[in-house]
């Protein structure tokens, strides 16, 4: 698969616990970015989610997907495999 997906996170988060899980869970490949000490690469990715000041921030291919409940919405409606295979095409 030809995807590229990016967590940001940061330390003692449990939401980005949990959408890491579900990320392992449907066998999806990742990079994680901790931005617990890093407030300009936070501010970065503020920007990047247009003004999403909360973490995990997960992106598909540069695309902001959201937050845990977002993915997990996605996942559960079937419509994050649908995203997936549209990225790989």
């Amino acid at each position: 698969m030809n995807r590229k997906t990016v967590i940001y996170v940061k330390e003692s988060c449990p939401y980005c616990a949990k959408a890491k899980e579900l990320l392992n869970r449907k066998g999806i490949s990742y990079t994680v970015v901790d931005i617990t000490n890093e407030p300009d690469l936070a501010a970065v990715v503020v920007k990047k989610s247009g003004g999403k000041k909360t973490v995990p921030q997960i992106f598909i291919n540069d695309m902001c997907i959201g937050g845990f409940d977002d993915l997990k919405a996605l996942s559960e409606s079937g419509k994050l495999n649908d995203l997936l295979l549209l990225n790989d095409q």
